[in-house]
């Protein structure tokens, strides 16, 4: 463990005490949350990021181990395993390098070179490939006619099936090809003749003469390219110089030192062994390479976009009437409390083909005058623009302000379990309209419930590695629950099930104790739920709160075990410990030097969460006013600054909301003021309300292309 240690401090560029110390917190149990929260003295003050970096690359030297190991063992078995071939097995550092040198002794199906093996033509392959050659190849060969082998020829044919092999399972050969692809292949698209879908042509028709260094292609467009291939569109080719890779191959297999006939047996036998194992095996392997590099980025995108669209700001303390809008079927309408807490829902017909406006204005003006409503949540999708033009016409939204909402993976909501066990009585309509409004109020909260993979944001996220996208995108809605703080008494079970250290079944058991017994008088009362015990307790406490509590500190992200800290403090001042929260008068005339004991990390938090109890990271809700003469895509020139609002961001750019159907793409080119630019997020964040202008549109395919570089 030692040696995985400082192998994984030296990858990661972290002090090795740092990552030891992270690392037994890590084999303790601990999360990373409470980790990097409440142990910062032991960690150096390690951020979420490298404390997760840790504990993957952690594990990844840990399978790297388990599987040198388990070829040592194998070839040992096989009593082939010389003590040259161990240090060399000792000594690999990667996956790659371990396999290479397993290669030979990995288990086969039957190939040319097995059947030639079998029969006993070997020796002849060695005698071939020796220092000195055979000056009369085909005189030594008519030693090996007997049984199956019914010529020379034949004989030389299989000992040249040998030697391929053996030229394919070489390390220096492996490598050489392997620079080759790594350095110099280019990747080549067609479209597929075959191919009959106009919209999936169309789709990919941009890629239908690609040509690119394998090496500098982008995460995006590789992806583009797999799925292309994968959906029957596109043919894909990954091209080197052949020729060139074979000759040094050649140069570094043929021993000069031998005869001319011998030299050009192998010579014959570098070629079919390159062509027919070598460069596939190795394609196949620096393919997948390619491909991990790109899932990987897809994945750091997903996640950037998840991380920002969860901690987007919620409205807070106001509420909502919520608009699933529509034509035939009309618009659901529901009215929630600040808290999310279905009211009452009605359904009314505005637009076409009924066009309803009086007994929907009344219809909505009743519901916000009984229940108080402050804010209308309206869905983005089919309708939404007719619907927000007949609030606005109707005076409506003079009297609540009129918020544009996501509706990405509501429907995956409304149909679920979740939805059906929390309003049985009520149809899909209906909760998707819940769902729509409680975006509004409580973002983290809602979209907690929905998988990640059907909020829409990203790009491609079901193409890649699911496990790894899971596993990263479980990371982020864990970071940003426990960063934010979760209402014990409030909390839903899935958003509770990503507190630091509950998961699923603890979050249903505390919902299932509270529902039995009533709110929770203090975070201390957590300890009453069945199996919650002193580890589980120590995880998840300073990320839960209890404004209900009688302990004022229940309600801030002070851990309990730092308690007694602050009632030290108060105690040096005077005061009862209640007077310190929020008391900044009495907070200026802490001396921190005094509680040094404590570690100064966490004296610093404590009291900057005394200064703010409760605080909630999130920002107030924004909201966009989009341009009232857009209502299509045929109302959009060039030349126009719109006003609109990031919805998605990728590797190659922005897709900005205007208020229509279609989202306009702001290109990673037209986003550098004087400057170019090479990460979107770098610019823009999701969510964010900017003016752009409009480059062009294109009616046939229903795209739009925008600008922020002369704004």
């Amino acid at each position: 463990m030692a040696d995985i240690i400082e192998t994984a401090a030296q990858r990661l560029n972290l002090p090795v005490n740092k990552v030891r110390a992270t690392a037994q917190l890590l084999a303790s149990g601990a999360t990373i949350p409470f980790i990097s929260r409440y142990r910062k003295e032991v960690t150096g003050n390690l951020n979420e990021i490298e404390i997760n970096n840790i504990q993957l690359e952690i594990e990844r030297l840990t399978r790297l181990e388990e599987r040198r190991d388990a070829i040592i063992e194998a070839i040992r078995q096989q009593d082939k395993l010389s003590d040259d071939l161990l240090q060399r097995i000792n000594e690999a550092s990667t996956a790659a390098e371990l396999e290479d040198l397993y290669l030979p002794y990995r288990p086969k199906r039957r190939t040319r070179a097995s059947i030639a093996r079998d029969r006993g033509l070997e020796p002849l392959a060695r005698m071939i490939m020796s220092d000195k050659g055979l000056p009369d190849p085909q005189a030594a060969a008519e030693r090996f006619v007997k049984g199956e082998v019914k010529s020379p020829d034949e004989a030389l044919a299989g000992a040249l099936d040998i030697i391929a092999e053996w030229i394919a399972e070489s390390v220096p050969a492996r490598n050489i090809v392997r620079n080759h692809l790594r350095r110099e292949a280019v990747v080549r698209a067609s479209l597929n003749p075959k191919a009959d879908d106009p919209e999936k042509i169309n789709t990919f028709r941009a890629y239908s003469s690609f040509s690119h260094p394998m090496r500098s292609i982008a995460s995006h467009q590789y992806l583009a390219l797999q799925r292309g291939q994968a959906e029957g569109v596109l043919r894909l080719s990954i091209d080197i110089d052949d020729d060139k890779a074979i000759d040094e191959v050649k140069k570094r297999t043929i021993k000069q030192s031998g005869t001319v006939p011998s030299r050009k047996l192998v010579a014959d036998a570098v070629d079919d062994g390159y062509r027919r194992l070598l460069r596939p095996q190795i394609e196949t392997e620096v393919d997948a390479l390619w491909r991990e590099t790109a899932e990987k980025a897809a994945i750091n995108i997903f996640s950037d976009n998840l991380r920002q669209l969860l901690l987007a700001a919620p409205l807070r303390e106001r509420n909502v009437l919520a608009i699933d809008p529509g034509y035939r079927t009309g618009c659901k309408v529901v009215a929630l409390d600040s808290n999310g807490n279905l009211l009452a829902d009605d359904i009314i017909y505005p637009n076409e083909p009924k066009r309803d406006t009086v007994a929907a204005m009344r219809t909505l003006m009743r519901l916000i005058d009984e229940y108080e409503i402050e804010a209308i949540a309206l869905g983005d999708r089919t309708a939404s623009r007719a619907t927000a033009d007949f609030l606005r016409s109707s005076g409506i939204a003079d009297f609540c302000e009129v918020f544009v909402v996501s509706e990405n993976g509501a429907s995956v909501y409304s149909a679920s379990d979740l939805a059906r066990e929390e309003f049985p009585d009520k149809d899909v309509t209906v909760r998707g309209a819940v769902s729509i409004g409680r975006r509004l109020i409580d973002p983290l909260a809602e979209l907690v419930k929905i998988d990640p993979k059907s909020i829409g944001v990203g790009q491609y996220q079901h193409d890649v590695d699911q496990t790894e996208l899971r596993r990263a995108l479980d990371f982020v809605v864990e970071s940003c629950v426990n960063s934010v703080g979760v209402n014990l008494n409030t909390a839903s079970p899935q958003l509770l099930g990503y507190v630091a250290g509950i998961g699923r079944q603890m979050a249903a058991r505390i919902v299932e104790y509270r529902t039995a017994h009533g709110a929770f008088a203090s975070r201390h009362d957590l300890l009453n739920v069945p199996r919650l015990g002193a580890k589980i307790f120590e995880q998840a406490a300073g990320f839960l709160r209890v404004p209900e509590s009688s302990n004022p500190l229940d309600n801030t992200g002070i851990h309990p075990e730092s308690y007694p800290i602050v009632e030290r403090m108060a105690r040096d001042l005077n005061v009862d410990t209640d007077q310190l929260p929020a008391n900044n008068a009495l907070i200026d005339r802490i001396d921190p030097t005094r509680y040094a004991d404590a570690g100064q990390e966490t004296v610093s938090d404590i009291i900057a969460e005394l200064r703010r109890p409760g605080r909630d990271p999130r920002e107030g809700a924004d909201n966009v006013e989009f341009d009232p003469t857009i209502k299509e895509i045929d109302d959009v020139k060039p030349g126009m600054i719109l006003p609109g609002k990031v919805n998605n961001i990728t590797a190659f750019g922005a897709f900005i909301d205007i208020g229509i159907k279609e989202n306009g793409l702001l290109h990673v080119s037209q986003m550098g003021r004087g400057r170019r630019v090479s990460n979107p997020a770098e610019v823009v964040k999701i969510n964010q309300i900017i003016n752009v202008k409009v480059l062009d549109v294109d009616l046939e395919r229903r795209r739009i292309s925008l600008s922020i570089k002369d704004l």
